[in-house]
């Protein structure tokens, strides 16, 4: 066997996902503790539709929260890691898993929030980032 191994791509980038992929469910873990300290009920995480998946749908009252969550190196980073289209795939993944699962609340208030977490454990919540441009469907 040669050593060091060589270079593989597919490989290398292995170690790295899987290190992400843990960063961010203690991300969406700590999002989720943080929300029911604020006294949200959190009713899914990593709700997967066969349109996309949301981090955390969430309640507080006659609201239904739907929440992505980003671990990155400051809020500005944060604020800027979600793009449109991803904030449009996140909203048809609500009308989907709202009509479907929690079809009860699918006429509930509405809101799509973005909550940040930065070293330290420091948590942001940012709230109504986004409002879809789009009416609510009901499958």
């Amino acid at each position: 066997m040669r050593w060091p191994p060589p270079s593989n791509p597919e490989t290398m980038a292995r170690p790295d996902r899987k290190s992400a992929e843990r960063r961010g469910r203690r991300a969406e873990w700590l999002a989720a503790v943080y929300l029911r300290l604020k006294g949200y009920q959190v009713l899914e995480m990593r709700a997967r539709t066969p349109v996309g998946e949301i981090d955390i749908l969430a309640r507080k009252g006659n609201l239904v929260a739907i929440i992505e969550v980003k671990q990155r190196a400051d809020r500005d980073a944060g604020l800027n890691a979600v793009p449109d289209a991803a904030w449009r795939r996140i909203g048809r993944a609500a009308d989907a898993r709202l009509s479907h699962k929690w079809h009860h609340l699918f006429d509930n208030d509405r809101r799509f929030d973005l909550m940040i977490v930065t070293p330290g454990l420091r948590i942001f919540h940012q709230k109504d980032t986004w409002r879809p441009d789009f009416a609510l469907t009901r499958d």
